[in-house]
């Protein structure tokens, strides 16, 4: 049995692993929670990965994994789906909002910023495809810390949409 590139994200206390990285469609987005914090981790159509904070700005809502990806200006962007505001997956800002305080309540207008990377088999490193040294794609050098964040394996909870491969997938729920 051959070992499953992962998709792992850094949460200030190490890498974490969040999925397998042919479980992510590309173009699309998922949920996981890491370390306490929802992180929208996205996969692009030339394989490329990010990993977002997953709370709209503006509305509230943890709805950033269900974006659309795009590009503006040249920068990759999601749009969230709430009020199809655009953020640059590189640094979390919104360019739709150029001040600093664009969201209601003054809240600053935009995302908080992981390093994520491809790894192998545990113990082989970054995978070939990674576009920095040490294994990060996509990762900004402006990203948001998360110092104290706790990387234990129980604290990372793949959403429905990428399942964990001790874990079965469950078909998506019919609503009424």
């Amino acid at each position: 049995m051959t070992a499953r590139r992962a998709v792992e994200v850094d949460t200030g206390a190490g890498w974490t692993p969040v999925c397998p990285y042919d479980d992510l469609i590309p173009g699309r987005g998922v949920a996981a929670l890491v370390g306490g914090h929802q992180v929208a981790v996205f996969r692009d159509r030339a394989g490329r990965l990010y990993a977002v904070g997953n709370r709209d700005p503006f509305s509230g809502a943890y709805v950033v994994s269900r974006g659309l990806l795009g590009s503006r200006d040249g920068a990759p962007v999601v749009v969230e789906p709430m009020y199809h505001r655009a953020f640059d997956l590189r640094s979390g800002t919104c360019p739709d909002e150029p001040g600093e305080s664009g969201a209601p309540g003054g809240a600053p207008a935009a995302l908080p910023v992981w390093p994520v990377r491809l790894a192998g088999a545990p113990g082989d490193g970054p995978v070939e495809g990674s576009d920095d040294r040490d294994g990060r794609a996509g990762a900004s050098d402006d990203r948001h810390s998360l110092a104290g964040a706790t990387t234990a394996p129980s604290a990372v909870r793949p959403s429905a949409d990428c399942p964990s491969a001790d874990r079965p997938s469950t078909p998506p729920r019919e609503h009424p």
